[in-house]
């Protein structure tokens, strides 16, 4: 029984070493309710837990909504923590549309992701070359409208003679007007290249390659260094290998190829059928420490390189 007990204290001891070295942690890829997706946490219990953590906030991601005012009002709702705002590029807000760019820029978004659900690189046929055996949550969705006859066509960087869209130049200088943090969503390995280079042409400051591992991207040890060395953070998610799209030893690869000065840690999480917000950071860190990232490495990925990316405010 002391065993047990002694067991039992030493887990509590790591649980509470690894809120402590996350303190300030920004956790900038979250699915929370509501949203059309059903979800594990609504935003405002999510921000009472970080709250009670000690950490500063997280962005929320909706692949149909801006969140810019919601943020706000949670954030007012739960003083302490910081909850980001943001948009994404879907046909919900008109596409690659830089007056969705700009109106969220004026009202204090912080970061734009580029087509998800909408992104030629997420077409069915796509989906099953990568022989997905379990379509994404949203999925669903996108065949129901697709199939009421107003869907529109899959959205790619390239316009019909091959070129970078006007559009989308639109879009990225007014996100480096605002000074937001670009994210490359779901584009293919081709167009995240193109963007990544273009948005540098046009002085955006702040550009994440979204889930560099995730079966839609799934980016090479080299093209991840690349993305870096061009000035692009890169991004790995938990759920990316806590549900078996990729191995943990690859995610510890990039780590070191690339360096944790380049490289953001978010979660991704909020579906039902995964682990909790809270409880997937936790793992995610542990699993780094006991892979031998140190704990150094850990706060640069968790805590500095986020708050650089969205301009903190806590």
């Amino acid at each position: 029984m002391n065993a047990i007990r002694e067991k039992g204290r030493e887990r509590m001891t790591q649980r509470e070493d690894i809120v402590s070295l996350l303190s300030g942690l920004y956790d900038l890829h979250v699915h929370v309710w509501p949203d059309l997706v059903e979800r594990s946490i609504d935003d405002v219990t999510l921000a009472r837990q970080f709250r009670d953590l000690g950490w500063s906030g997280f962005a929320l991601k909706s692949h149909y909504f801006p969140t810019v005012e919601r943020a706000k009002v949670v954030s007012s709702a739960v003083p302490g923590v910081d909850v980001v705002g943001a948009v994404v590029l879907n046909h919900a807000v008109g596409g690659l549309n830089p007056v969705a760019v700009d109106i969220a820029g004026r009202a204090g978004a912080r970061i734009v992701w580029l087509p998800t659900v909408d992104a030629a690189n997420e077409s069915p046929e796509k989906q099953a070359a990568r022989g997905q055996s379990h379509l994404p949550f949203w999925a669903r969705i996108q065949a129901e409208v697709r199939a009421s006859g107003i869907g529109l066509a899959l959205i790619s960087v390239w316009d019909a003679e091959g070129r970078f869209r006007g559009d989308l130049d639109q879009c990225l200088d007014r996100i480096r007007q605002y000074d937001m943090a670009l994210a490359t969503g779901h584009l293919a390995r081709d167009e995240i290249f193109a963007v990544v280079r273009r948005a540098r042409e046009l002085g955006v400051q702040k550009i994440i390659v979204t889930h560099a591992l995730f079966p839609s991207e799934a980016l090479s040890i080299e093209d991840q260094v690349q993305l870096a060395e061009a000035g692009a953070y890169i991004e790995h998610c938990y759920t990316t290998f806590a549900t078996g799209k990729c191995d943990w030893d690859a995610l510890f690869e990039a780590i070191r190829a690339v360096g944790p000065e380049r490289t953001l840690l978010s979660t991704d999480l909020g579906q039902k059928s995964n682990p909790s917000i809270v409880d997937g950071i936790l793992d995610f860190t542990s699993r780094l420490l006991d892979a031998g990232i140190s704990p150094e490495a850990v706060r640069t990925m968790w805590v500095d390189n986020p708050r650089k990316l969205i301009g903190c405010q806590v």
